[in-house]
């Protein structure tokens, strides 16, 4: 078990448990908007919540510390996809929780309309391997969705760590995820942390939430971020990076690691 700092601006709202917030909101196959904002704005964003938000709750805690190794080929088939705006693209990596000790092999891909579907199975690999289970289902997985990656070795390639808070809103049925502490390190220990900034993705069935309206209205706009594809262009600059430049310059200019 691992101990996370509690983020209290959370404990506002009444909670919700694991169980009823996949009940009400599992979204494995939804759209996903995502915003950096300042960590100063976010007491603003909370106040005016919509009524009704819940905040996930497990045994009183309210934060929680994940950990997620990304895995590509050694053509970074999965990043340059991404770069390239291709409508077959595709993440994968196994994500830890880290308060529960749970992980799982996790794998997106693009859905009709640009949804995101998430697929996932317990992982059983060890020191830092997808494992012969989890590389198989993902190779299945991606065959499924007609993606069938150019290099045969899927190796891990960056890891993120952060703090999760998520909220239940009811109006829509949709989920916030609030994500504070942010690092990447690549495997030679390269690393950048965003101290400053937090990231809010709204992740619903239908085209906006409540929330998105609010944000719009507090002056945030989605923004192309995605804590593989803009961690990993971060820490290494030789990379193809022109989607993420607005991102990279704005809130990446400052961080430990950017070169």
């Amino acid at each position: 078990m691992t101990t996370t700092t509690e983020v209290p601006l959370f404990r506002r709202f009444a909670p919700i448990s694991l169980g009823e917030l996949v009940g009400e909101a599992a979204l494995l196959t939804r759209l996903d908007r995502k915003y950096v904002l300042a960590a100063t704005a976010l007491p603003v964003l909370l106040d005016r919540m919509p009524a009704g938000v819940r905040a996930l709750q497990i045994d009183d805690r309210r934060t929680f510390g994940y950990r997620s190794v990304y895995f590509d080929t050694p053509e970074l088939d999965a990043y340059r996809a991404a770069a390239r705006q291709r409508r077959r693209r595709f993440k994968i990596r196994v994500r830890t929780y880290l308060d529960s000790g749970l992980e799982f092999v996790e794998v997106k891909t693009r859905g009709a309309r640009g949804v995101t579907v998430k697929e996932r199975i317990p992982y059983t690999g060890s020191d830092g391997d997808l494992g012969p289970e989890g590389r198989e289902y993902a190779y299945e997985t991606l065959a499924g969705a007609g993606i069938r990656p150019d290099g045969h070795e899927l190796r891990p390639v960056l890891a993120t760590h952060y703090r999760r808070n998520t909220l239940y809103v009811p109006s829509t049925g949709s989920r916030v995820t609030v994500d504070t502490g942010l690092s990447w390190t690549l495997p030679d220990g390269s690393a950048a942390h965003m101290p400053h900034s937090v990231i809010v993705e709204t992740k619903s069935g239908r085209a906006a939430s409540d929330v998105d309206r609010l944000l719009w209205s507090l002056g945030h706009r989605p923004c192309r971020i995605s804590k593989y594809a803009t961690g990993l262009a971060a820490l290494r600059p030789e990379l193809p990076a022109n989607r993420w430049h607005p991102v990279l310059s704005r809130h990446f200019s400052t961080w430990k690691g950017f070169r």
